[in-house]
């Protein structure tokens, strides 16, 4: 079972649930009036993304990207790859990027500037996980479901080598499970 692959359980279901909440009432509040749109970062975004919208209730629309810095590796490969661009455009749009974990802050700041670009009214990001200590460039994350110590931690919707995403708390996965013997 997968769940034998996990050291521990870091954040539990019901945690999860309560904090996703609590962020979906902050935006509501937050972009009432507002031309909203959730952009979620593909793949690990997907699970956070369908709770966290059905917890906002004031009229938004969703857009996707599929960004590529890991692979199957722990550790992001530095390389970022637009794998799956927007379909429609933000111009003028208070564009939210929704993203499950904000690790070195690479990828989400490379993101960031492409889509400034692109002229939407604002970009703030909410990202479930926050890892501070891991962060390599300044970069604001301004909704944050919960910092994090510097662990690989799989489930709901993270993963390792595309297993995992389907459980449904967060938990450290055990090193041997993606590391190799020298």
């Amino acid at each position: 079972m997968l769940t034998d692959d996990v050291a521990r359980v870091l954040i539990d279901e019901e945690t999860i649930v309560q904090r996703v909440r609590a962020l979906g009432a902050q935006v509501s509040a937050d972009y009432r009036d507002r031309d909203l749109l959730l952009l979620c970062i593909l793949k690990g975004g997907i699970v956070f993304l369908s709770d966290l919208m059905r917890c906002i209730e004031i009229p938004h629309g969703i857009e996707f990207m599929a960004i590529s810095s890991y692979g199957a590796a722990t550790d992001s490969s530095g390389i970022v790859r637009i794998v799956m661009d927007l379909e429609g455009s933000i111009l003028d749009r208070d564009v939210l990027l929704v993203e499950d974990i904000v690790d070195t802050g690479n990828t989400l700041s490379y993101v960031k500037s492409i889509l400034q670009t692109r002229g939407p009214r604002s970009l703030k990001i909410c990202s479930l996980l926050n890892k501070p200590d891991r962060r390599e460039v300044p970069l604001e994350i301004d909704y944050v479901g919960f910092d994090i110590p510097n662990e690989f931690v799989v489930g709901y919707g993270l993963d390792f080598a595309e297993k995992y995403r389907n459980l449904r708390f967060i938990g450290v996965l055990k090193p041997e499970m993606y590391t190799k013997p020298d």
